[in-house]
């Protein structure tokens, strides 16, 4: 099972490792400090769930892995065109590009770069950071992937991926119904990574004032009615599962959000609030807590991505 992980920050160093871990043949695609420290070190896991050093083939161009079996597309939404522009070499005729990226319209923009066959959504569950070059920190949640063809069928290169991560101890799903729960990850990483980053607190102070955990419901609440807006209208029982969730969650999480702000690296905010902000006002809907996360962040944005300029 020859697998590219393309972005192998924290989510894509994390499943990639474990997956090499398995014995799945795992090639790397990264660049500048982080490729020379995977290069020279290996890929270094910092994991709640045991540590691990692992030897992975690693470059930042996909011409010298070649084709694939499936390609677990990590990278930051701000680079999802720029990479997909670069996946040719990794393509055969039955390749699965998996997107594990926050947002719920970077499928979409694989798409249109390499076409509807290749292309699987995903939804990774799991708090990561990349704390130095070629070391990331995995911190908790389910550590699990769900993942899915865009047409909802069932289908064998689904399946043999998902017994790929299980052996490689990844809990999966496969889903026939994938773009629900891309928007369902959506709302809560609005509220999280909103709230987080914004008040640049962790979780257990924020739901610890009721006043900040209200902001919370409404930013979920807010997502939920775009996502229905857009066909795909999250159950109010989910949107309980959803603040069970995280009322249950490690006191300490944070958002990659809050963590890119807080490490001056480029945010993902167009991805998360700037979509809902410009989607709501194409159907006419008010996101009122949506607006200000964004008015409150967007300086930051702008702050970040002219010092990577």
């Amino acid at each position: 099972m020859r697998i590219a992980v393309y972005g192998a920050g924290s989510v894509g160093g994390y499943f990639g490792g474990r997956l090499a871990q398995a014995g799945s043949d795992v090639h790397l695609i990264a660049r500048g400090p982080h490729l020379a420290a995977l290069r020279e070190h290996g890929l270094r896991v910092r994991s709640v769930q045991g540590d691990f050093t692992v030897r992975v083939p690693a470059t930042d161009d996909p011409a010298r892995i070649g084709p694939c079996h499936y390609v677990l597309f990590c990278v930051k939404s701000f680079d999802t065109e720029a990479a997909a522009a670069r996946l040719g070499p990794l393509l055969h005729q039955d390749t699965a590009v998996v997107s594990l990226q926050n947002g719920v319209d970077n499928e979409d923009k694989l798409v249109a770069a390499v076409g509807p066959e290749h292309v699987m959504g995903g939804v990774a569950y799991i708090f990561a950071d990349l704390a130095e070059p070629g070391v990331v920190v995995h911190t908790g949640g389910p550590s699990s992937i769900a993942f899915g063809e865009l047409d909802g069928r069932d289908s064998q290169r689904a399946r043999r991926l998902r017994d790929c991560l299980e052996r490689a101890g990844v809990p999966t799903e496969v889903s026939l119904d994938i773009r629900r729960l891309l928007w369902i990850k959506f709302a809560f990483l609005c509220a999280f990574a909103g709230m987080t980053a914004a008040v640049r607190l962790p979780m257990g102070e924020i739901r610890a004032v009721d006043a900040s955990w209200a902001a919370f419901r409404r930013l979920l609440a807010e997502v939920c009615e775009l996502a229905a807006a857009e066909g795909v209208p999250i159950p109010v029982e989910v949107r309980e599962q959803v603040l069970a969730a995280t009322q249950a969650s490690d006191p300490q999480g944070t958002s990659s959000l809050h963590n890119d702000l807080a490490h001056g690296r480029r945010m993902e905010l167009e991805a998360l609030h700037g979509l809902v902000v410009r989607r709501a006002a194409d159907h006419g809907l008010a996101v009122p807590f949506c607006q200000m996360v964004y008015a409150i962040l967007k300086p930051w944005a702008v702050r970040q991505e002219r010092a990577h300029r």
